[in-house]
């Protein structure tokens, strides 16, 4: 399995950001099912203020930009992303790697780095 860790600053305006929470409480299931098909075993996201940290696990053979750009191309994934957007300061057509920044991997209790 590979880990990749992303974090993304939401608009600041609390109304907004309630509604972007609100929003993944109820994430479309073609969405989920699109992550899947790609590879993605399991996604989280945290929050703190504007702040979010991603957390997305994939398959072992799983490729950030191919299987991004796969995910991307998928009907309900393009409209989805489009609506979160608004919440984000983005564009609309943002790429997700325009949003969501990749983080590096400083420390791990169990390999040291």
């Amino acid at each position: 399995m590979k880990r990749y860790c992303q974090t993304l600053e939401l608009v600041d305006d609390e109304e907004m950001i309630a509604r972007y929470v609100e929003a993944h409480a109820h994430v479309w299931p073609e969405v989920i099912e699109g992550q899947h098909q790609v590879g993605i075993l399991g996604m989280e996201i945290y929050r703190r203020g504007r702040r979010l940290f991603m957390i997305c696990d994939t398959v072992d053979d799983f490729d950030w930009e191919r299987d991004s750009a796969r995910l991307a191309a998928l009907p309900r994934q393009a409209e989805w992303e489009a609506y979160v957007s608004q919440f984000q300061g983005c564009a609309a057509d943002a790429r997700s790697d325009e949003k969501w920044q990749m983080m590096e991997k400083i420390f791990d209790s169990e390999k040291g780095v």
